[in-house]
C-alpha cells in the first residue's frame, strides 16, 4: 500500500489494522510499499424493488505492475518468519503483480522446507508452473479451462457424480502440471470436483454457494485449508469449504462466517444423508444455533419400540409447545433392561429412523445413561415434555429445567394404544394362524 500524504486508503487501512479488532486481528505481516497504491474496490449498490440491496457492478483502483525487487524481497523475508508458527500457508492471487513466478516459487519452496503445506488459489493464467509444488490447488471453472486449454463439462443435466465422471480428465492435467496433492475445481451449481492421491471424488454439494461466483474463491480456499489442517480428508474439507462459501456468497456485503454456522448448515445438509438422528455433540451445534434464532426448545424421551398412535399424537402436541422438537430414546441394552429380554422389538437403527420420519420430530439423540437427565442438562431445553401417566417429581431434569425459568408439561396419554396391548395383539394374532393353519402373507417370489 502507498503510505505517503496523498495515500488516504492506506492510512485508514493501518489505522484500522493498528486496533486489530480487538486483538483477533494479527497484522503483523501487512507491509507497506510506497512505489504502489493501495487497492481500492468500490461496490455500486442499487436497490432492487426500491428495498433490497443488490451489486450492480464493481470499480476498482489498482496497479497491476510487477512487484519491485527489493518489495518482493520484503515479502519473503516476512513469509520466511511467519512459517515458523504456521499450519498452512494460503496464497491468493489476484493478478495484480504480487503473485510473480519468482515469488511464488521461492515461497513454496519456504512452505516445503519448513513442512508447511501450500494452498493456492490461482489467477486465471494460461501457465500454472509458478504453482508447481504447492499441496493443493482450488481453480473454478473457467481457470481450470484456461489453464489446461480443456472443456468442463456443466452436465445440465446429469448428477453430481456424472459430471466429476467427465471433468476428470482435466483435473488430472491440472494435477500432473502442477505436481500437487489434490485438485479441488468449483463447478458453480454442481459444487466441487475433488482429486486427491490420483483418485477423483464425486462432486461436493454445492448448496448455496452455486448461486453466484464472485467472493467464492477466498472462502473455499480458507475452508479448504482449514479443514485440512484441523484432520480433515479432502473431500470431507472441500465439503466445509463449499458450505463456507454458500453462507459468505449469501451475505450481502464482506462478512465474517462463524464456525458455528458452517457446523450448523453441515450438519442440516446431512439429513438426507443421515436422517435426523445426531449425537449430542453435533446437536449441541445445531441447539446454539437455534437458541440464537430465538427458537423454542422442545424436549421428550422414550423407547419409542413399536411406534403406534399413542406416541404420534403425543409428539405432535409436543412440538406445538414450541418451534424445535428434541427426542431422546434409550439403546437397546437400557430398552432390553426396562422392559424384559425380548425387547426392543425395533433394534436403535429402525427406531431412530422412524422417529426420524416423523414431521413433528426435528433431532433424534440417543442417551446410554438410565435416564436422559445428563442429555436434558446438556440441552437446556425450554420445554419437557412427557406423558401424564408421571408425575412432575417423577420426570428426570424436570427441577433442572424448572430452575432455569423453562416449563413442564404432562401430556394426556391417547386411551387405548400402548405398546403392551400392541405386542399382545400381534401375539394373539401369530397363535390365531398358527391354530387354523392359514396365513395372509405368500411370499412365493421371494423363495
Amino acid at each position: 500500500m502507498r503510505t505517503n500524504r496523498a495515500g488516504r486508503c492506506g492510512r485508514a487501512l493501518e489505522a484500522s489494522s493498528s486496533k486489530g479488532a480487538g486483538g483477533a486481528v494479527d497484522a503483523g505481516g501487512l507491509l507497506a510499499d510506497g512505489a504502489r497504491p493501495t487497492t481500492v474496490k468500490r461496490n455500486m449498490i442499487g436497490l432492487a424493488q426500491s428495498r433490497h440491496p443488490q451489486k450492480m457492478f464493481r470499480v476498482d483502483y489498482e496497479s497491476r505492475e510487477p512487484l519491485g525487487e527489493a518489495a518482493a524481497g520484503r515479502v519473503l523475508e516476512a513469509v520466511r518468519a511467519a512459517l515458523a508458527d504456521a499450519d498452512v500457508l494460503c496464497i491468493e492471487d489476484y493478478a495484480k503483480g504480487v503473485c510473480s513466478a519468482v515469488l511464488c516459487g521461492a515461497v513454496i519452496g519456504a512452505a516445503r522446507e519448513a513442512g508447511v503445506p501450500v494452498f493456492v488459489d490461482p489467477a486465471k493464467l494460461t501457465d500454472y508452473a509458478r504453482y508447481r509444488g504447492c499441496t493443493a490447488i482450488t481453480p473454478n471453472r473457467t481457470e481450470a479451462e484456461h489453464a489446461t486449454g480443456l472443456r468442463t463439462h456443466d452436465g445440465d443435466n446429469e448428477t453430481a457424480s456424472g459430471v466429476t465422471a467427465h471433468n476428470a480428465a482435466l483435473a488430472a492435467a491440472l494435477g500432473e502440471a502442477v505436481d500437487c496433492d489434490a485438485v479441488v475445481m468449483t463447478l458453480d451449481r454442481h459444487g466441487a470436483l475433488v482429486r486427491a492421491e490420483r483418485r477423483v471424488c464425486d462432486a461436493a454439494d454445492a448448496g448455496a454457494a452455486g448461486v453466484r461466483r464472485d467472493g467464492r474463491g477466498g472462502c473455499v480456499l480458507a475452508g479448504l485449508a482449514a479443514g485440512r489442517a484441523n484432520g480433515l480428508g479432502w473431500q470431507d474439507a472441500t465439503r466445509l469449504a463449499n458450505v463456507a462459501a454458500g453462507i459468505a456468497v449469501e451475505s450481502f456485503g464482506a462478512v465474517a462466517v462463524p464456525i458455528e454456522r458452517v457446523h450448523q448448515q453441515v450438519i442440516a445438509d446431512s439429513v438426507g444423508e443421515h436422517g435426523k438422528l445426531r449425537s449430542i455433540e453435533q446437536l449441541l451445534v445445531e441447539v446454539r444455533a437455534w437458541r440464537a434464532a430465538g427458537k423454542r426448545i422442545v424436549f421428550t424421551n422414550g423407547c419409542f419400540d413399536v411406534l403406534h398412535a399413542g406416541h404420534v399424537s403425543l409428539l405432535d402436541r409436543a412440538k406445538k409447545l414450541g418451534d424445535v422438537l428434541i427426542v431422546a430414546t434409550n439403546t437397546d441394552e437400557r430398552v432390553r433392561e426396562f422392559k424384559g429380554p425380548n425387547r426392543p422389538v425395533n433394534g436403535l437403527a429402525q427406531r431412530a429412523a422412524v422417529l426420524s420420519g416423523l414431521a413433528a420430530v426435528d433431532a433424534v439423540v440417543v442417551f446410554e445413561e438410565e435416564t436422559p437427565r445428563e442429555v436434558i442438562e446438556r440441552i437446556g431445553p425450554d420445554v419437557l415434555a412427557k406423558g401424564d401417566e408421571y408425575e412432575v417429581a417423577q420426570i428426570p431434569g424436570a427441577s433442572f429445567v424448572l430452575e432455569r425459568g423453562g416449563t413442564v408439561e404432562r401430556l394426556p396419554m391417547v386411551e387405548g394404544y400402548s405398546t403392551t396391548a400392541t405386542l399382545r395383539a400381534m401375539g394373539d394374532a401369530r397363535a390365531e394362524t398358527s391354530a387354523t393353519g392359514e396365513t395372509r402373507a405368500r411370499f412365493v417370489e421371494d423363495r
